[in-house]
């Protein structure tokens, strides 16, 4: 298989030769091997992992995104990503900045519903007076 993994910025990595992808979606791991059949999925924030001959087992720590293979080609798409060899320091990576960038951002989209709602309140009561 030819693995892309492409952030928002730039591809990340690119490999030929991948004989099997392991990745995690909401539901649980999903495994991927050369001759399964096309398909999408949802990734979630995790660990995914891809072995080739000449790199044999591959740790990337991946943010959520969308998994895409069409015949040989799988395409990754996340919004960050980080390698290592490492799996727990991996796995610590994810824990500490995704899942904190996520409550972050959870965060910052709370205050600008709170922004509309106000300013959306405020140009009502001008459009009765």
């Amino acid at each position: 298989m030819n693995l892309k993994i492409l952030l928002p910025s730039r591809v990340f990595a690119e490999k030929s030769g991948v004989s099997r992808i392991v990745s995690e979606t909401h539901a649980g791991s999903f495994g991927l091997l050369p001759h399964r059949r096309d398909c999408v999925a949802a990734l979630a924030p995790g660990i995914l992992v891809y072995e080739t001959e000449a790199d044999g087992e591959v740790f990337v720590a991946v943010d959520g995104g969308v998994l895409v293979k069409t015949g040989p080609d799988v395409l990754v798409s996340v919004r960050r990503a980080m390698g290592g060899v490492n799996l727990g320091q991996l796995r610590q990576a994810v824990e500490k900045e995704f899942l904190a960038l996520d409550e972050r951002e959870q965060n910052v989209r709370s205050v600008l519903a709170k922004l509309e709602t106000g300013f959306l309140r405020r140009f009502a009561t001008f459009q009765h007076d």
